[in-house]
């Protein structure tokens, strides 16, 4: 079994009466694609927002390589190799293509940084594009672009939140090979409304339902476990 990169205990965090993230268990192994799913206001974004420091927790830890980085803040996390590409597109439109890559690799304190752009834009199909204005890409691009300022941060751990939302069926397509190609020099957690992408990509698969994991594993193993199926799988699962 491979080692655990990424690790929560216990992990809480309430918003009023309502508990968003419930006592989780979670351990990411190093180099794989792990998917995050379950129905709306299953708690996921509030989950990665915890593991990335965007919020922080009620209750629990979160251990990054054994350390303990519950108190630590985004950007921290970042520096350590945790990477988190939001659910909604957040280039910088007004910025040229290369500049938003720049500002992310510049963020790791990358000394060659024309190296580094090109490196992360040609990673994702996008080399020579680096001259374009940001808002003037299409959308398939503009989540493209996020996914390169992601990598330019070269994390150990990447974060994906909905990262298919809003792309065609080719762009989609491309972007399967992409996150393939990306294990096992990164381990991606994913969520991902998508079925056909989780069940083709994902090595392993964690069920959120209310705030609980309800369920955590191989694909096969996920697709057939009967509390999956009435919960979520049953269901429309068009959203995740």
């Amino acid at each position: 079994m491979a080692a655990v990169i990424l690790q929560a205990q216990g992990l809480s965090r309430a918003f009023g009466g309502l508990r968003a993230v419930d006592g989780v268990d979670f351990a990411l192994q190093a180099g794989e694609i792990h998917a995050l799913i379950g129905p709306n206001g299953a708690g996921k974004t509030t989950f990665v927002s915890l593991l990335s420091g965007r919020i922080a927790p009620d209750a629990g830890k979160v251990m990054l390589s054994g350390e303990d980085i519950t108190r630590l803040p985004a950007h921290q996390r970042v520096r350590r190799g945790i990477a988190y590409t939001f659910q909604i597109t957040s280039v910088y439109p007004r910025l040229p293509v290369f500049d938003n890559v720049a500002l992310a690799a510049q963020s790791r304190g990358v000394r060659d940084l024309p190296a580094a752009v090109d490196a992360a834009l040609d990673r994702v199909g996008m080399a020579g594009m680096g001259g374009r204005m940001a808002g003037e890409l299409s959308y398939g691009h503009q989540r493209l672009l996020e996914l390169a300022m992601g990598l330019a941060l070269k994390p150990r751990v990447l974060i994906l939140d909905e990262p298919t939302q809003g792309l065609a069926a080719g762009e989609i397509e491309g972007f399967i090979a992409l996150v393939r190609g990306l294990v096992p020099e990164t381990t991606v957690l994913m969520i991902e409304h998508n079925m056909e992408v989780v069940m083709s990509l994902a090595h392993r698969i964690t069920v959120l339902n209310f705030g609980q994991v309800l369920a955590s594993g191989t694909p096969d193993e996920v697709r057939a476990n009967p509390q999956v199926q009435a919960a979520y799988l049953g269901t429309d699962h068009a959203a995740a």
